[in-house]
């Protein structure tokens, strides 16, 4: 069992509110493990309280983070002040997590999109020591529209704070009708992205590849087969390059890129539990 969620903040190096949002266990039960979720591009921790609700059941404590200009948290919707800034503001809620579980508690990442790209960044580069990393549909080579090409090319060298639609079709999210009509009128969900945020989404993808051979943190990597919104040829090269015995991979080929609000999840779930089990 789950109790609700609760929503606090936390005040950035910039003076910027992050939002966080906590699905702690009931009172006097010790977590197994806590995860914080690191959302995807244009959208908010909020949309994830179903797999929190699952997490939960298993005996994990979840957290989650509205990424600077997303959600409930400050900044410029789609904005991006510097190129480390998503990576800092996640630095900044593990050092929270640590204060507020016992030390023996394993910390894990569960990254969807660019949140996926996001968290294993942030590991590649040992920010902080995490015990474990999961990443959704990891947006490790993005698959780039005419629009954000030109975001990539040219918008960065003249006005990396320009924000413009990202060009992605919400109708590709979900092969589910319901998930797809709630995400185009959820009030916290937007489509701006700025030339800085596009140009880090690019960047960011091949340093996290060159570092797969040598990765050492235990990660599940799952991807959708059918993604139309994400290269899934990235998650292929990190599943054919990265230590088989320490990480695992699986791709649902029939599904889009939230693989977590799919038709049918219960096999992502699946998965996921089972390499929780084996791991935690």
């Amino acid at each position: 069992m789950s109790t609700d969620s609760t929503l606090s903040t936390f005040v950035a190096q910039d003076g910027d509110n992050i939002a966080i949002q906590d699905w702690p266990l009931e009172k006097g039960r010790k977590p197994r493990g806590v995860v914080i979720i690191v959302h995807g591009l244009g959208e908010h921790a909020g949309r994830y309280d179903h797999v929190a609700q699952r997490l939960n059941e298993w005996g994990f404590a979840v957290r989650g983070l509205d990424q600077y200009g997303h959600g409930e948290s400050g900044g410029v919707r789609g904005g991006l002040p510097s190129s480390t800034r998503l990576l800092d503001d996640l630095a900044d809620i593990v050092d929270n997590t640590w204060i507020r579980f016992d030390k023996d508690v394993p910390l894990i990442l569960l990254g969807h999109s660019m949140g996926g790209l996001v968290a294993s960044r942030f590991v590649s580069l040992g920010m902080r020591p995490v015990d474990g990393l999961i990443m959704s549909s990891p947006a490790l080579t993005p698959g780039l529209n005419s629009v954000q090409k030109f975001m990539m090319d040219v918008v960065p060298r003249f006005a990396p704070n320009l924000r413009v639609g990202n060009g992605l079709d919400a109708s590709f999210i979900s092969h589910d009708p319901a998930v797809v009509a709630a995400y185009k009128s959820d009030p916290l969900v937007h489509d701006r992205v700025s030339g800085r945020l596009a140009k880090f989404i690019v960047d960011t993808g091949p340093p996290v590849l060159a570092a797969a051979p040598q990765w050492k943190v235990p990660t599940l990597l799952m991807w959708a087969g059918e993604d139309k919104l994400v290269n899934p040829a990235g998650s292929r090269a990190f599943a054919t390059i990265a230590p088989k015995t320490v990480v695992d991979s699986r791709c649902f080929e029939s599904m889009y890129h939230e693989i977590f609000n799919e038709l049918k999840p219960e096999p992502v779930f699946g998965e996921l539990k089972r390499w929780l089990d084996s791991r935690f």
